[in-house]
Parts: C-alpha cells; structure tokens; sequence
C-alpha cells in the first residue's frame, strides 16, 4: 500500500509527452521528499531481439560527474601486490583465503578485481559470483596487472551497463544533491556509450525503444533523447 509521502507525488508523470533531461531534472527532484539523498536513476529499453542476433550490451563508463556512491572494493592478487592495492585504496585485500570466504558466501563488497594470475582459481566460483554480477572480466578493465587505476575508476564514479534479457537497462547518474549540469554530463556520457556500443553490434534501426528517468523513491517520467541511437 502506497505511503502518504508517496500518494503526495504526481500520480500521472509516466503518462505525460517526453521532454528533454534539463527540463525534467527539476521535477525528479521535486519528488525527492525523503530524508536521504534519493538516487536520480536511468531506465532504457532496448531493441535487443535483431532478426540474426540477439543483443547484449555489457560494458563500463566512468561517470565524469562521479556516482556519489561510496563503492566497496575488493582484490584477489598475489600476495606481493597486497600492499599496492591497499595503498590504492581497495576496502578488503586477500589471495586464496580470499577467494576461499567467497566461496563460503562472504561477499560483503560491491565491486570485485582480480590480477590475471589468481583469475584461473577465481574462475572456479563463477556460479557464486556470475549471478551477482560480481565475476571480474578483462573486457571491464576488471582483470588486470594495473591495480591501482582499477580500484581508483571503480572508486570514483565507473558504472556498468548491461542489460538484461528483456532488454531493460538500468544505470544511475547522481544524487538528488548533485547539481543538474552534473546529473547531465553524466548522462551525455551513458548515451555516448550506448551510441559506441549500437555501432559495435551493428544494430539496424534504434537500439533504445523507450528512456525514462526517476529518484530512488520517486515517479518516473519519459526522457527525449537528445540523439537518435
């Protein structure tokens, strides 16, 4: 059942005409009536069901305006790079006896690195890590001799964009405390990426069928894109 907070918000907003971000930001906001610092969220529908193939989009974007999110972040790297990954600011640091808690389900981060050597042995709980999303992968800079420039874009705004079976997209790109020039280079950046990742699959005709924008705890409204993608 509804809440009166939530009763008090627009009851129409995803049935009106689609207008530009700049104009929109003002009335997301305006619904953020929470004590916290709602989100401020992107949904996208996709065209992934192509005549030959069926799409997936999966990749990551740094956030030039940042995520004000804080990420926790851990590594699992031999033990002579311990010190370089806590000096670059990774939360929880381990090599086998790492990997042996996730096995046991401790998965108290949100973001997981891996160096290539210890990649072989973290393979191994790819059932326990895949569905959450938290399987370490080369092609997102995940995997990698390079720890201290992964922790640091995973720390300081980097977003995954994926989407899901039925072709539903979900990212967020700020705070409700974010100024709006902020929330709207980051969402620049989101349709940038997703105009790099049609051209890569060689999509035919739109990849997004239908944008929306909304806080965390808000209505949502229809975004007008300001490109053809």
């Amino acid at each position: 059942m509804p809440s009166k907070r939530y009763k008090k918000l627009p009851d129409n907003s995803s049935s009106l005409p689609a207008e530009a971000i700049e104009k929109i930001i003002p009335e997301v906001k305006k619904n953020c009536t929470t004590k916290f610092d709602e989100s401020i969220d992107l949904s996208f529908q996709i065209n992934n069901k192509q005549k030959k193939i069926e799409v997936n989009i999966r990749t990551v974007v740094n956030l030039p305006g940042g995520t004000g999110k804080k990420v926790k972040v851990a590594v699992v790297c031999e033990e002579p790079k311990f010190s370089e990954a806590k000096e670059a600011g990774a939360d929880i640091v381990g090599g086998d006896d790492l990997i042996e808690k996730i096995k046991n389900g401790e998965m108290n981060f949100e973001k997981l690195i891996c160096t290539p050597g210890m990649m072989i042995r973290l393979s191994k709980l790819g059932k326990i890590l895949g569905p959450k999303g938290l399987m370490p992968n080369p092609k997102l800079g995940s995997v990698t001799e390079n720890l201290k420039t992964a922790i640091s874009d995973a720390k300081s705004g980097q977003v995954e964009i994926r989407n899901d079976k039925d072709g539903n997209i979900g990212v967020s790109i700020g705070k409700k405390s974010f100024k709006d020039e902020q929330i709207i280079k980051n969402y620049n950046t989101i349709l940038e990426t997703l105009e790099k990742e049609k051209s890569n699959n060689t999509i035919k005709g739109d990849l997004i069928k239908s944008s929306f924008i909304s806080s965390t705890m808000g209505v949502s409204y229809k975004l007008k894109l300001t490109k053809n993608i």
